[in-house]
């Protein structure tokens, strides 16, 4: 694969505001920026408290934000939105999970816009659900069409809200990203959860795959995307080693010292439980990082049982 050099800019100094900041995503990427001496706020929905970052409040849903909140800020990081796995997906809670996306986006375009505050470059979270929820033989690139599916349908919107910044002449980054392994309020927990009784279980037939992410690796291509001014348009976040639900759980139970129980938890007993969510665990095929490495991006955790062993004792930023 070949690299191409892009051009690079200094981070002293430069402003960075995060929405969905008190998330497990934006926590860690926080703590990253702040290391490296960026200026960091957060947009939330509630007021809090957090070293060395400004909180300003909005409310996408109602049209609110904060007065000011954008001032002086070099770069949005977008990752707000309703938890997809938080509660079953009725049309209300679909329709939640669609607009918390795209109606915020739509707001920090608008306040773009009218206060003319010159933003260098405008991330915006997105999924590697955009291929929508399918196990096939298929390896997923940036230039496949998304998905029909719910997955499929919220991500592609998200990005169109995303690209209202391109449209403005801003630079706009889309990160497609695959499960994060990171310890504590994570899919990898919930996978981790059973450990506790002696045993770890797998989900359905364990043939679906299951694109991955260290946590810190997800940190490292958010800061690539703010300092390489080559980047733009859509990249997956997700490991080289692509491995299906069987082999991560396999490794999963290695890394813990936990057997993996056998049959797993049957599919038709978690369709009956989570109904059309369970597509997100039943169903998964693989995704190829070659566009981020092609853009110079290398990992530090390219290895399934590097990044677990490291996720689940300890956390280091990129």
């Amino acid at each position: 694969m070949s690299e191409k050099p892009n051009p690079k800019i200094e981070t002293g100094g430069f402003s960075v505001m995060i929405t969905g900041g008190s998330g497990l995503i934006g926590r860690h990427l926080t703590s990253a920026l702040l290391s490296e001496g960026y200026k960091v706020s957060h947009l939330s929905r509630k007021a809090y408290k957090a070293e060395n970052v400004n909180v300003h409040v909005w409310n996408p849903l109602k049209n609110y934000i904060e007065p000011d909140a954008l001032e002086g800020v070099d770069y949005i990081i977008h990752l707000a939105g309703a938890n997809i796995g938080e509660s079953p997906w009725t049309a209300r809670r679909k329709e939640v999970i669609m607009r918390s996306r795209i109606d915020s986006a739509r707001l920090l375009h608008e306040t773009i816009t009218y206060t003319g505050v010159p933003l260098k470059a405008f991330i915006s979270a997105s999924a590697v659900g955009f291929y929508g929820a399918e196990t096939s033989e298929k390896v997923f690139t940036e230039a496949d069409t998304p998905g029909t599916d719910f997955l499929g349908i919220t991500c592609r919107r998200w990005e169109e809200a995303a690209e209202l910044f391109e449209k403005s002449g801003i630079r706009t980054v889309k990160i497609r990203t695959a499960v994060v392994l990171e310890k504590s309020d994570s899919a990898l927990s919930k996978l981790m959860l059973p450990g506790k009784f002696g045993f770890l279980l797998k989900t359905g037939n364990g043939r679906q795959y299951m694109p991955w992410i260290h946590i810190s690796d997800l940190c490292g291509i958010y800061k690539k995307a703010i300092t390489d001014t080559g980047m733009s348009g859509s990249y997956n976040a997700v490991a080289p080693q692509q491995v299906s639900h069987t082999e991560f759980m396999k490794e999963l139970g290695a890394v813990m010292k936990r057997p993996v129980l056998l049959p797993g938890v049957p599919s038709i007993f978690l369709r009956a439980i989570m109904g059309e969510m369970s597509d997100v665990i039943l169903k998964g095929s693989r995704v190829s990082p070659e566009k981020i490495i092609n853009a110079g991006y290398r990992f530090e955790f390219a290895s399934l049982h590097d990044a677990l062993h490291d996720a689940i004792r300890s956390y280091r930023p990129h």
